[in-house]
């Protein structure tokens, strides 16, 4: 995030910080131009006590202008840091989220499910707000891990010549996969658990049919608790930095993806939309977020119904019912008496 963030100061952060907190003395004014001024004639003078620039990459530099130097928080400074990457997070996370979930609710999923006898009232709605409501909670605490990955806590390394060795360069990437999969299964799996989980993880399941806007429509907490494994992946293994950024990115795409109800492959391997689709419908079954490897071995993989993989039964009425009786008798059991307010079919036939 390092990189990200030396965007952002030399085109955002600096001018801003030095006109809110600028710089107390007329000295260190004084020193910022003339830092400025001595960086552009390729001197190397730094005023004392000031923070010195380094490119947080290699491969290429955001040069910092002369605001750089000319406020009271330095570009150092943890506070300013941890305000920085809480807006970048809480901002790319709602473009994102936007952008992908929209493409997504337009091309990919299948209208026919407002007719869904287990859709809610006004539940799109509802999905976005829930994932607004949330996003800052967990951006705010997605914050303090970047920040100690800004530190240079992490294991992060730049050229691919750091690696600990050059296969490393490719392997870094299924090592994430596994790595991370396993652990959200055992944090998922434990947000099921009756002590917590209708405080935080029946929010998200408050959805039974969801849409692409439901992929961060979380708890706060349970949304944030199930990102721990990214986080704490870079500060056991290596990472190169970009590969982090792109792996961050996928991650937040594939979340959406999972969400669209549109159920590509009947893969026994990937942990995709239909099985996804099982765990929103029943509740106690496949946990695992890329692969169905520790649903397997935990016994809680179901395999997706071939129904949903057939365009003639996939919304037929006879398939809804069935799954709509199943998951009544497994909601009971999970979560007791049932508050939620379905639009159902008859509704929406009468609406239209």
């Amino acid at each position: 995030m390092d990189v990200i963030l030396e965007f952002a100061d030399a085109y955002v952060f600096d001018k801003f910080w030095a006109t809110v907190l600028p710089a107390q003395t007329a000295i260190a004014q004084h020193n910022a131009t003339a830092t400025f001024s001595s960086m552009r004639e390729g001197a190397t003078l730094i005023p004392q006590k000031q923070w010195t620039w380094e490119p947080a990459t290699q491969y290429f530099s955001f040069p910092p202008s002369e605001y750089a130097w000319m406020s009271s928080w330095s570009r150092d400074k943890t506070e300013r840091q941890f305000i920085e990457l809480f807006l970048i997070v809480w901002l790319f996370g709602v473009l994102l989220y936007f952008i992908c979930a929209t493409l997504s609710y337009v091309f990919v999923f299948d209208k026919t499910t407002f007719q869904h006898p287990k859709y809610l009232k006004n539940q799109l709605w509802m999905e976005i707000k829930q994932a607004q409501t949330s996003m800052p909670g967990m951006s705010l605490l997605t914050a303090v891990c970047f920040v100690l990955e800004v530190k240079g806590y992490a294991k992060f390394y730049d050229r691919l010549d750091e690696a600990p060795f050059p296969l490393y360069n490719y392997l870094q990437f299924p090592i994430f996969i596994l790595f991370t999969d396993c652990l959200i299964y055992f944090i998922h799996r434990g947000l099921h658990h009756p002590m917590v989980y209708k405080t935080l993880h029946k929010p998200h399941h408050k959805w039974i049919m969801p849409t692409p806007f439901a992929s961060h429509a979380f708890h706060p907490l349970d949304g944030f608790a199930q990102s721990v494994p990214y986080h704490l992946f870079p500060f056991i293994f290596p990472l190169q930095k970009f590969a982090y950024i792109a792996l961050f990115g996928f991650i937040n795409i594939w979340t959406i993806f999972i969400h669209d109800g549109e159920y590509v492959a009947n893969s026994p391997v990937i942990n995709g939309a239909a099985c996804h689709t099982m765990h929103h419908l029943y509740f106690n079954y496949n946990y695992g977020q890329f692969t169905t490897l520790w649903d397997r071995l935990g016994g809680s993989y179901r395999k997706p119904n071939e129904e949903l993989f057939r365009r003639e039964t996939k919304m037929a009425a006879a398939e809804w019912n069935r799954q709509a009786k199943e998951m009544e008798k497994i909601q009971q059991e999970v979560e007791g008496e049932d508050d939620r307010q379905y639009s159902g079919l008859a509704e929406v036939k009468k609406v239209q």
